[in-house]
């Protein structure tokens, strides 16, 4: 086994740990550990929300969920070395969930996993206006496998893999990041869910640093949701075991940090928490290409080579979508979020069929391996985008017949009271 170069007690909070982690993108958090350009080590992982979810039948935790704490991070790992203009490269040499619960209790990963519609007044989702509350589903791992008692009639191979890593930004690219997105929420400050998060001290943890210097992380510091050019929340189904990614430099050691571990999802982890959520370990080797950046033209974000490990499924259901809104009628120009919106719509309706409520099928179509394709992008005025559902996973026929479809109940999601 790699030598552990983060370990995280699952019974513990990401702050209570012997070397805590960080929830903040910033470049002066120290370094938790230190090593060698063809090194390989280990990092363990905490659940992204720092297990603040159960394994319960109420969503009343994925309702009330603090998301100022989001995402504990492992790391950051220094390489000797690394220098701005740099590119780092990382192998995924293995991944997998945490060890059983043992005396101490039950974190996600240890045995299970869950996935979660997010409330529309506490982040919401892709199809957040359609569904504003908040539901989820507890899923339990049979080796590569998953099922859950509240999606029944599916079981699916998982492409684990983790939906966050990335290096620390300079303080120039912090700014730049700031300064962007507060110019959008700047466009529509009383959205909700919002435009995107701006810096807050509240929840804030920066890895050793504490008083005022964690403080000024807190003001200063980017918030992880979405993906920058430093790599940060991808959310990439195929990044797994065997892949490689080229992640851009942008100070010194490069401090690499990650988490947000996932046993399985769909292209565009679709219900916001859509993957099956975990608690982990990731096994990493890490190399240097001096000046990659500028051999390679990589000005903004990494490049990534996928791993040759995926569910080998064969059979799929496609659904079509277009750039026309489904409330309104509106024609949007080779809109292709508008398009995979419809996708995704038109697959939940089609589920519904067979006995499962929109809000089951949203969950499966954010945890289960479907593939989402940007099928066509230049026939004026409307986009196509396409979502593969594999027809395997269900424990029945889902394909269109003459004798119609085979509803069943099928229970329902954990809900909030």
């Amino acid at each position: 086994m790699p030598e552990v170069v983060f370990s995280v007690d699952q019974s513990k909070s990401m702050r209570d740990q012997a070397v805590p982690g960080h929830n903040r993108w910033h470049p002066d958090i120290p370094p938790a550990a230190s090593m060698t350009p063809g090194s390989e080590f280990r990092v363990e992982c905490r659940e992204w929300t720092d297990a603040q979810l159960k394994n319960s039948d109420s969503a009343n935790d994925v309702r009330d969920v603090d998301l100022t704490v989001a995402h504990m991070l492992s790391g950051p790992i220094e390489v000797q070395g690394a220098e701005p203009g740099d590119l780092l490269v990382v192998d995924i040499l293995d991944l997998g969930p945490c060890l059983p619960p043992q005396e101490y209790g039950d974190a996600p990963g240890q045995g299970w996993g869950y996935t979660g519609v997010f409330a529309k007044s506490n982040g919401g989702g892709f199809l957040t206006d359609h569904f504003p509350d908040a539901y989820k589903a507890i899923w339990d791992f049979h080796g590569q496998e998953a099922t859950s008692r509240h999606v029944p009639g599916v079981r699916y191979t998982g492409i684990t893999h983790p939906g966050l890593f990335g290096t620390a930004p300079s303080a120039d690219l912090l700014a730049e990041w700031n300064r962007r997105e507060q110019a959008l929420i700047d466009k529509d400050p009383e959205r909700v869910p919002p435009l995107a998060l701006p810096p807050i001290t509240e929840g804030v943890l920066a890895g050793t640093l504490s008083g005022a210097e964690a403080e000024r992380v807190g003001r200063e510091g980017a918030r992880t949701v979405p993906a920058r050019e430093n790599g940060g929340n991808h959310d990439i189904k195929n990044f797994t075991r065997g892949s490689r990614v080229f992640y851009p430099v942008h100070v010194a050691g490069a401090k690499l940090s990650g988490g947000d571990l996932h046993f399985s999802q769909g292209d565009g982890e679709i219900t916001f928490c859509g993957a099956i959520e975990m608690g982990g370990f990731i096994d990493f080797g890490v190399d240097l290409i001096k000046d990659g950046m500028n051999k390679y033209g990589v000005t903004t974000n990494p490049i990534l080579m996928p791993g040759r490990v995926e569910p080998r499924y064969s059979s799929f259901l496609t659904f079509i979508g277009i750039s026309v809104d489904e409330t309104t009628g509106d024609n949007y120009y080779l809109d292709a979020t508008v398009a995979y919106r419809r996708a995704c719509l038109n697959a939940i309706e089609y589920l519904r069929k067979f006995g499962y409520t929109g809000e089951q099928a949203y969950l499966l179509l954010g945890s289960a391996p479907i593939e989402g394709r940007i099928s066509g992008v230049v026939d004026i005025p409307n986009a196509c985008c396409s979502l593969y559902l594999p027809t395997e996973i269900f424990d029945f026929d889902i394909r269109p017949t003459a004798a119609g479809p085979e509803s069943a109940d099928r229970g329902r999601a954990a809900t909030a009271n």
